[in-house]
């Protein structure tokens, strides 16, 4: 697989960035501790997991509770 510039307008393109100066992200220092952040993100993503797992716990218990009274409604009936 070749790279570069198949057609006209990527040859356009090319020509239209060549020259354009962009942030090299490798020598900036950041500002936020990487390992700090990624902490944060598992922090989150365990978080909606777990009020996913208790929602969906919660559904079935209000189901079971709804089933249960329209079966009691009905046998009485």
């Amino acid at each position: 697989m070749a790279v570069g510039a198949r057609d006209y307008i990527d040859k356009l393109l090319v020509k239209k960035y060549a020259d354009e100066k962009v942030d090299n992200h490798e020598s900036i220092e950041s500002m936020v501790d990487p390992q700090k952040m990624l902490e944060a993100m598992n922090d989150v993503a365990n978080i909606q997991k777990n009020m996913f797992i208790l929602s969906q716990r919660l559904q079935a218990t209000c189901y079971a509770i709804n089933a249960k009274a329209r079966y009691k409604t009905k046998e009485s009936a």
